[in-house]
This record gives C-alpha cells, sequence and structure tokens, in this order.
C-alpha cells in the first residue's frame, strides 16, 4: 500500500467475514482514511453456518467499523446483483452449463459497481479481503496468486481488467489465514473466530435447483439419459440436476463400468453419460477472453480449469472475436462448460488473463 499517500481514503468492501474486517484494520492501523461499505445483496437472507452474506453477516460488519471507529454504509445492491448474478446463475444451469456465481459477483457488482461507488466516496483506492497479490510490474498494475496457495483466490478474479486493477488493493495477499484469525483476536473483533463461507450466498440449503426452477423452469423439464451412440438408458426430471463428471444419481444400473457424465444437451433435454476414459480433454475452447498480458500470438503458460485443481501446462493460441483455443499437455477430466480457464505465467503466478469454457474436445478428437 506504499504507492499511496498516509491518509488518502480507501473504501473496504466488508461482508461481515473475518478477511475483509482484519483488510480494514490493517488500513486503519497503517494510517489510512477507511470508509466500510457492505452491500446488501438479496432479501431473505440465509443465516445459517458455513453461509456467505448471510443476513447476521451486514450486522457483524456495523460491529466492526465500530469497534475500528471508521465510518460504514449499507448500500442496496439487491437488484443489480440478481440480475447479474443469480439470473446469470440460472441462465446458465438452463444451457447445461456449470455456473461460477463468485466470478459474476466479482465481475458485475463488487469490481464494477461498487468501484463506481468508491470513487464516489472520493477515495484513492477499493479494498478487499481476497486472497490474491497485486504486482506493480513494467506495464502497470499486476495480478498475481497468492502467497498461501492454500487460499489463493485469483482464479475467482481472472475477469478483473487492468483499469479495476489499477484502482484495487489487496492487502491479505501475502499473509496465511492463521495470522489473519490472530490479528482479528488481538484486536477483539467479534468475528474472529467466524467459520469462512462455503455455500453459495443466495441458494438456501444449498438446494440450487429450486433457485433455477423458480426463475428458469424449462431446466427442470424431464428427458432421456442417452449413451454416447445416443440408445436411451434411463430418464430424468431435469437437467439442472446434472454437472460434467458426476458419477452418483443417475439412477443406472446394471453397467459394465462405472459411468459418468459426459454432456449436457439442453436443447433435447439429454445427459449423455459414458466411462470415465470418455471424460479426458486435451483441448479446450473459451469465449469472452479477458487479457490482463495482452497476446496476439500463441503462448505457454499453465491454467486451471476449476478453483481447486493445481495450474497444468497448455498452450493457448488467440482466436479472432475474443476467442481462445486452450491445448493441454496432459488431458484433464470432466472440464466443464460454464467452468473457467484461467492462465498463470509458468513459475510466477502472474494471472495472465482467461475466458469461459465454451467446450472441451475429448483427448481422442483433439489427437485426430
Amino acid at each position: 500500500m506504499s504507492d499511496l499517500a498516509k491518509g488518502a481514503r480507501i473504501v473496504v468492501a466488508m461482508s461481515g467475514g473475518v478477511d475483509s474486517s482484519v483488510t480494514a484494520a490493517l488500513l486503519k492501523r497503517q494510517g489510512y482514511d477507511v470508509v466500510g461499505v457492505t452491500l446488501q445483496l438479496y432479501p431473505g437472507a440465509v443465516a445459517k453456518k458455513g453461509a456467505c452474506c448471510a443476513g447476521q453477516d451486514i450486522y457483524d460488519a456495523k460491529r466492526v467499523a465500530d469497534a475500528l471507529t471508521i465510518p460504514h454504509y449499507v448500500l442496496d445492491y439487491e437488484s443489480r446483483f440478481r440480475k447479474n448474478v443469480i439470473q446469470d446463475f440460472a441462465d446458465s444451469y438452463a444451457k447445461g452449463e456449470t455456473p461460477i456465481p463468485c466470478v459474476r459477483c466479482n465481475e458485475k457488482v463488487k469490481f464494477a459497481d461498487l468501484l463506481d461507488t468508491a470513487r464516489e466516496f472520493g477515495a484513492q483506492a477499493l479494498a478487499t479481503g481476497h486472497y490474491v497479490r497485486r504486482v506493480m510490474g513494467a506495464g502497470g498494475a499486476e495480478l498475481h496468486a497468492a502467497a498461501d496457495p492454500a487460499r489463493d483466490q485469483s482464479y475467482f478474479l481472472f475477469a478483473t481488467t487492468q483499469a479495476q486493477l489499477d484502482y484495487l488493493r489487496f492487502p491479505l495477499g501475502e499473509m496465511e489465514k492463521p495470522q489473519v484469525r490472530a490479528i482479528a483476536a488481538e484486536l477483539g473483533l467479534v468475528n474472529a473466530a467466524k467459520p469462512d463461507s462455503q455455500d453459495i450466498c443466495f441458494v438456501p440449503e444449498g438446494r440450487y435447483s429450486d433457485i433455477v426452477k423458480k426463475l428458469r423452469p424449462d431446466a427442470t423439464r424431464p428427458g432421456e439419459i442417452v449413451d454416447q451412440s445416443g440408445a436411451v438408458l434411463g430418464r430424468h426430471d431435469g437437467i439442472v440436476h446434472f454437472t460434467i463428471g458426476q458419477r452418483k444419481g443417475l439412477g443406472l444400473s446394471g453397467n459394465a463400468e462405472p459411468l459418468f457424465v459426459l454432456s449436457l444437451d439442453a436443447a433435447r433435454a439429454r445427459v449423455v453419460v459414458g466411462p470415465r476414459s470418455a471424460l479426458s480433454a486435451s483441448a479446450i475452447l473459451l469465449r469472452d477472453i479477458n487479457w490482463l498480458a495482452a497476446s496476439d500470438a500463441p503462448f505457454d503458460c499453465a491454467v486451471k480449469v476449476r478453483s481447486m485443481r493445481p495450474p497444468v501446462e497448455a498452450r493457448v493460441t488467440p482466436l479472432p472475436n475474443g476467442a481462445a483455443r486452450v491445448e493441454l499437455l496432459a488431458a484433464e477430466d470432466a472440464v466443464a462448460p460454464g467452468q473457467a480457464c484461467v492462465f498463470y505465467s509458468v513459475g510466477h503466478g502472474r494471472v495472465l488473463g482467461g475466458g469461459w469454457i465454451a467446450r472441451a474436445e475429448p483427448a481422442q478428437q483433439a489427437a485426430e
């Protein structure tokens, strides 16, 4: 934070959790003019252990702000969140995809609307409790993975633009979670021992199909479960209940080998299943690429195709209209449309960009 003068105003996005609370505390301790902002994203918030952004969270954020003696504001972002995150979530499932609402929330709400609001407050920066690093390079601010690989959240921030990154700050990027909790305990913050959020914040009891059914009832249309040749093996009660790589809950038995969901055909309400070997993909087509280190030519890097998977070596070829093709040096299983593929510099952890998975090519097809 040395690039900002002491006394500079910084807005901190305070979710009510320990990470954003310690972010505010650290900045206040360093002599900045800190303003806390909490977003009210939806009515009827879930108040259960492990939930994120529950109704209690707004109260917790307010208590922390009071303890730190900083101003605190609650902003009503319900309509924006409903349009850009919840509706997109339902639409994606209805198309047979596996969405990542946390990326959309960062992209469309926190780092778009909230960033504008921070400027209206006269702030010189917006800070969050994400575990990522902002590193100044020759070309400006760069996004890097967190120092602690176990806490790294860079995958969820791949859609951050260069202009946003110039304004954002991430004070926890060099820290580990035990350090953060220790600071919270030292300061006597009410949420020092609060559990980390684990569920999608707007999905009660983890039943995401209830949300989709309400907004996109066509996604719960019954259909057929078929094998790769199109032979009907069974029936299902909506593609919304399935995702690529799923094995359990298919309702199929008596097969020579275990069957997995290979693809979802939303137009025909079909679930295509097959052996585990058919899940292997060696190439991926991406759409809506966000570049943080632009390149017109093919380049080698490491990529992540799921948030919890380690990066794997790959070659990325930029294509027209914001697309790209990724060739994986080692095949990956269960690459699902709707998930993200994020590019990292090999050995350095810098986020070079990323995009949304449109299609995965089976390993044998990519080799032909």
